[in-house]
């Protein structure tokens, strides 16, 4: 499961996407759930979702009855975040957590350890809006290990607090999200680029080891968000580019990508995993 891309420090960072949750032996919530909260009493932990695409996943998560566990790298957004949705009714918690940070992971886990149904990754970072030959080794070590390894760390650490839950005839689900999507500019983001479509292969590769413990992995595919993440590859487009607007994508918002994530959670989705979704707006794809 993303967060807004934005300047920050002087980088640009954007989140990246991951859900994890059980196999289900059947869908169409059959087990007798209440459709109004297809996910109520799971736990849903959600990276990076203090802005853009994770908040607004965690919204929906929330809506649909989960308990939602916020996080991000500082403190003031997560208590803003929380204080917004708790203001709305939800149950919310949040704590800090670079993901690229062992401890921030191992602390994170330890604060939920009672048990955790969903991890939706969305937390991410681009340093670099260049080309991929123009890149440093320090620029493809951060995007590398913030992007592709640090989710699966956490994934790791994670699994055995998910046992705990049980099988239970709704499952769990994990959901990452990716990119597979061609859109102008995207020349920009080469490194960038490179580790989102790493993320397609972990997603295969997950499935298949952790399809014996009935954990399912998806991975979500945004095309054109609007969001601050999104910001700099829209105003290329328009200034260096100048498609015409029959070419120009539409651009989406994070409310279309969290119904999908709420829907790869449910037990609809129980039969569903190793899949890439694309949320895209019919542009072209990889």
């Amino acid at each position: 499961m993303r967060r807004a891309l934005g300047w920050a420090g002087g980088r640009l960072r954007g989140p990246e996407a991951s859900v994890s949750g059980r196999m289900c032996s059947g869908g169409g919530g059959g087990d007798g759930a209440d459709r109004r909260f297809p996910l109520a009493g799971r736990v849903a932990v959600i990276t990076g979702s203090t802005d853009g695409i994770g908040l607004a996943v965690a919204r929906r998560l929330g809506r649909d009855g989960a308990h939602v566990v916020l996080s991000s790298r500082q403190q003031e957004n997560v208590t803003r975040a929380v204080a917004s949705l708790q203001a709305e009714g939800l149950s919310v918690s949040g704590t800090v957590c670079h993901i690229g940070k062992t401890e921030d992971r191992e602390r994170l886990v330890a604060k939920h350890s009672g048990g955790v149904d969903f991890l939706v990754c969305v937390a991410g970072v681009n340093p670099l809006v260049r080309s991929t030959w123009e890149a440093s080794e320090q620029i493809w070590d951060k995007i590398l290990d913030v992007n592709v390894k640090s989710p699966a760390l956490l994934l790791g650490l994670l699994v055995p607090h998910m046992e705990k839950r049980g099988y239970g005839p709704r499952g769990w689900s994990v959901q990452w999200g990716g990119g597979c999507r061609i859109i102008p500019g995207s020349e920009l983001l080469g490194p960038y680029n490179v580790s989102k479509t790493a993320i397609l292969g972990l997603t295969k590769t997950l499935a298949l080891e952790l399809k014996p413990k009935g954990i399912r992995v998806n991975c979500l595919a945004p095309g054109l968000i609007k969001t601050n993440f999104s910001q700099v590859v829209r105003i290329d487009i328009m200034i260096f580019i100048k498609p015409p607007p029959s070419l120009c994508p539409r651009t989406g918002k994070p409310e279309d990508c969290a119904g999908v994530v709420s829907f790869l959670c449910s037990p609809d989705a129980g039969y569903i995993t190793g899949e890439t979704i694309v949320v895209a707006g019919g542009s072209p794809r990889l």
